[in-house]
């Protein structure tokens, strides 16, 4: 099944209304499910704090502010305009800032690099979000009886090996019902925050933000380190960009101004009430707040919230791998498609265990929410960051926004990213090095894909054949003519596929029509139907056809090609065959990469889907002719 076609136009998109409840079971997942975790690390994570009344007023104005000036002003008002004509996420930036550096080769070289990393973190945070939010869902158990302990590692891990092992069978049907239940959770954490607002109402005060200023007074440097706590609160916060173009800038503000954010907000300052009223609560504010009856059905409504929070992670995991590969940043996986109406619906095998082999160590390794916090916050800070910088590029060199006011913006909220960013550097040996070995391990990845392309790019060319005079030569004397229809996929547009050169010396035929077919990946989320394919007959009986998808298409050649007609006829797949050239790359000491470099890029090389596969090429319609490449 393919999934080629363009998004859908405004007249068949769902009304606002069912676009924001649909974005609640979406974008809002990660965010949502913070109250869980972030008073319980900052009070008594790796910098723990004393429970007396301006600690957490401190404390709650902090979150207040920073969920404000991050998540309502930052993303919401700011890198959501900086869309990739209707999608977001940092690989969508990426796309719009090689268009802004393409005559800023320096600037390129170090910024793309760094766009790139910010790609990278996003694994890494993927690994920890499903793991810290059902852990902490499943603590709930502890807090109705402690005879729950020994078994609430088994059950996290459970609920996610489960969770992991249903992605191949999509997530269509469950997400109908994602919108719903996170509606009941945000309502919960609403009620429960009120109710205990009601209780100790001075907690309102909070919303100054000269608590948060006398906070950092009173505490000095350690009031600083307590910001990688309080950053928890607004983990999730590139979900809104990232999911923009399934729905849309409006019903995601919408959502987050009128539902979200109250909810957050009143949850925190409920818990903040509590902990005024009874610092005993400290080991678990969040359930505290419930009263006993309504404890085990909050849990079940907890875990439930937090696997759509990690459904969410994993599905922006497959959609961030699929642009990476058609960006060309990483080799073909092997996607399946999920559903056959639904865009981006698709299950990569190889990203789904490899994140639960993540996860999976990180339960094991790290055992409560409370460990795993410390090792939270890296990667998340490093992307905001990364994407502050990113968006700001894009807003001043290629949209050519007033660059006083642009640098301003830039320096404000570089500040605020920034602060969290280093205050967070102090967990790195408490477990934040994991999100940024895991994004480290995944950079080295990317670039050496990316850089090993380019260099074969260049071996290539430099012992290739010109088509056209090369065609035109054949001309002169031609080869035996046989029926049908041959397709030769070329990486270029005006070279002799070596498939080609193999096909005329081993069978010493050309048959009655030739096709030479390029795929191109634009720089865009998405290529109409009209304008998909460029057809140019090159001598009489060849064609070149330049195929243009994309970066959130999934490329499918017989269908593109069934569109179009060469001599007079229409592509008919019992008489095409299709000719791939199959490359064997050889590690060598030539300038280029470092040996183990080359070694890596051979190996990715080796295990990559093949491209009839990735190109949905029925398999008895294939000739594969191998040929060897020194790097």
């Amino acid at each position: 099944m393919s999934q080629t076609a363009s998004p859908p136009t405004p007249a068949d998109k769902p009304p606002l209304a069912t676009l924001s409840l649909a974005a609640l079971g979406v974008v809002f997942g990660d965010i949502g499910t913070s109250p869980l975790y972030t008073l319980k690390e900052v009070f008594s994570g790796s910098h723990p704090l004393g429970v007396t009344p301006e600690s957490v007023l401190g404390i709650l104005s902090l979150v207040f502010w920073s969920l404000t000036l991050v998540v309502s002003v930052k993303y919401v008002l700011f890198v959501m305009r900086v869309d990739n004509r209707g999608e977001g996420g940092i690989m969508a930036m990426l796309s719009l800032v090689h268009r802004a550096l393409a005559d800023r080769p320096r600037l390129a070289s170090a910024i793309l690099p760094l766009g790139l990393f910010g790609a990278a973190l996003f694994y890494g945070d993927g690994m920890i979000t499903p793991a810290i939010s059902v852990l902490s869902a499943v603590e709930g158990l502890e807090v109705a009886t402690p005879a729950f302990a020994p078994w609430v590692d088994p059950l996290a891990l459970g609920v996610l090996v489960g969770l992991f092992m249903l992605q191949r069978k999509g997530s269509a049907h469950v997400g109908r019902l994602f919108g719903p239940v996170m509606v009941v959770w945000f309502s919960a954490l609403g009620i429960l925050g009120t109710l205990n607002i009601l209780r100790q109402p001075d907690v309102l005060g909070a919303l100054n933000p000269l608590y948060a200023l006398r906070f950092f007074v009173d505490h000095g440097g350690y009031g600083f380190l307590v910001l990688g706590g309080v950053v928890l609160a607004v983990t999730g916060g590139e979900a809104l960009y990232a999911d923009m173009g399934h729905f849309g800038r409006r019903p995601i503000r919408l959502a987050w101004f009128l539902f979200v954010m109250p909810t957050l907000l009143l949850n925190y300052f409920g818990q903040g009430a509590l902990l005024l009223a009874d610092p005993k609560s400290l080991e678990n504010p969040f359930y505290h707040m419930a009263p006993a009856w309504a404890l085990f059905p909050l849990v079940i409504l907890a875990t439930l919230a937090t696997i759509i929070a990690s459904q969410a992670v994993i599905t922006g995991a497959f959609s961030m791998t699929h642009q990476a590969t058609q960006l060309g940043y990483l080799p073909r996986l092997a996607i399946r498609h999920t559903s056959e109406r639904e865009i981006g619906q698709i299950y990569i095998p190889f990203i789904n265990w490899l994140l639960l082999a993540g996860v999976a160590a990180l339960v094991l390794g790290f055992r409560d929410s409370n460990s795993l916090g410390a090792a939270y916050g890296m990667a998340v800070t490093g992307t905001m960051t990364i994407t502050t910088i990113l968006g700001f590029i894009v807003v001043s060199l290629l949209w050519r926004w007033n660059r006083l006011l642009t640098f301003a913006g830039l320096l404000a909220f570089l500040a605020v990213d920034l602060a969290f960013f280093t205050a967070n550097l102090v967990k790195v040996a408490d477990g934040g090095w994991f999100p940024l070995a895991a994004g480290a391990g995944v950079f080295v990845l990317l670039a050496t894909w990316k850089r090993g392309r380019e260099l074969l790019a260049e071996r290539t060319r430099a012992d290739a054949i010109p088509l056209e005079p090369f065609l035109k030569s054949l001309q002169e004397h031609p080869p035996l003519r046989v029926p049908g229809t041959a397709v030769f996929l070329s990486a270029h547009v005006d070279i002799v596929p070596r498939s080609f050169i193999h096909n005329l010396a081993h069978n010493k035929v050309l048959h009655e029509r030739n096709v030479f077919v390029t795929v191109l990946t634009e720089d865009v989320p998405f290529v109409p139907v009209g304008a998909r394919t460029d057809v140019r007959e090159i001598c009489p009986g060849c064609f070149s056809i330049v195929v243009h998808y994309g970066f959130m298409q999934i490329p499918n050649i017989p269908r593109a090609l069934s569109r179009c007609a060469v001599c007079g006829h229409k592509f008919e797949m019992l008489e095409t065959s299709f000719f791939l050239n199959r490359e064997t790359l050889i590690p060598s000491k030539a300038p280029g990469m470092p040996l183990w470099q080359e070694a890596l890029f051979a190996w990715m090389s080796r295990n990559a889907q093949s491209p009839m596969g990735f190109f949905q090429i029925p398999p008895n319609r294939v000739i594969e002719l191998g040929t060897q490449v020194r790097l």
